[in-house]
């Protein structure tokens, strides 16, 4: 049994504030202490239920968060970025049979701590037909492609609530409750560790790989916080801006459709300036 972790690191145990997870800042430093811990915790339990392969893959930013250096043994991690599927990268090869998203968030315009979808600002919604979407929804709809069930889900409270959505039957771990997008009532990591372990070991018995999704015919609309932006999103073949500041696509698959997105917001990123964003 093979399962893949996709490690996030604003909806990790005591991550509250944008320095929190800024690679660089000293709250950075400190909070990856507690973003190791959570992920270690996932590993030990999911070796607890029987697991024997895990793979962690670095789904933050710079994706060069997580301690190797304290990383449980048993686990291999997969570091760094420019990877075809970015936070997910490693599923596509078939042979996952259950994946955790840990760490994770609620998506742009949804309650919920440090809430954005890919770029902390900028993109105020993304939707998949019609249905606003967080980064769980997104890359659960590519896992569905390939037959891989997410198994687990860690993050805030409202996270938890949000993955009932594209999970419903995984176990969730709520390691703070959201107060507002940069505070929360937190779990000391002591307790949100036992409580990731329990979860993860029991998460095993719900990693297995079935039929993978038919692909179908996305639609992807994409919103922005300044109407330059939908004009840079558009220089992407197949975007089309829709609206003052709006664009949309229609992929074949997710699998194509999390690819646009991508380049999406790589153009988005390159519009944004530092005084008039």
């Amino acid at each position: 049994m093979k399962v893949l972790i996709s490690a996030d690191m604003e909806g990790a145990t005591g991550v509250t504030w944008p320095a929190d997870c800024l690679p660089g800042t000293p709250q950075w430093e400190r909070c990856r202490v507690m973003f190791t811990s959570d992920v270690n915790a996932a590993i030990a339990g999911f070796c607890d239920g029987g697991a024997e392969q895990v793979l962690v893959n670095e789904a933050h930013m710079t994706m060069r968060n997580l301690l190797l250096e304290q990383l449980d043994e048993r686990a291999e991690l997969l570091t760094g970025r420019h990877k075809d599927l970015s936070m997910i990268e490693g599923v596509q090869h078939g042979d996952v049979d259950g994946i955790a998203f840990l760490g994770y968030h609620t998506g742009a315009g949804d309650e919920g701590v440090l809430a954005h979808t890919y770029l902390g600002n900028s993109v105020t919604g993304v939707f998949v037909d019609g249905v606003r979407a967080s980064e769980g929804l997104l890359n659960s709809l590519v896992c569905a492609e390939y037959g891989t069930p997410v198994v687990l889900v860690t993050g805030d409270d409202r996270t938890c609530l949000d993955a009932r959505g594209w999970a419903p039957g995984a176990e969730t771990v709520a390691v703070k409750d959201y107060v507002s997008r940069y505070a929360a009532v937190c779990r000391p990591p002591a307790r949100t560790a036992g409580q990731i372990r329990n979860a993860a070991r029991r998460a095993v018995r719900l990693a297995h790989r079935h039929d993978p999704a038919p692909p179908r015919p996305r639609r992807v609309e994409v919103e922005f916080d300044a109407e330059h932006l939908a004009g840079a999103a558009a220089v992407v073949p197949g975007v089309v801006q829709t609206g003052e500041r709006r664009v949309g696509f229609t992929a074949p698959d997710m699998y194509q459709g999390i690819r646009c997105f991508k380049a999406v917001t790589t153009m988005v990123s390159a519009a944004v300036e530092e005084w008039y964003g």
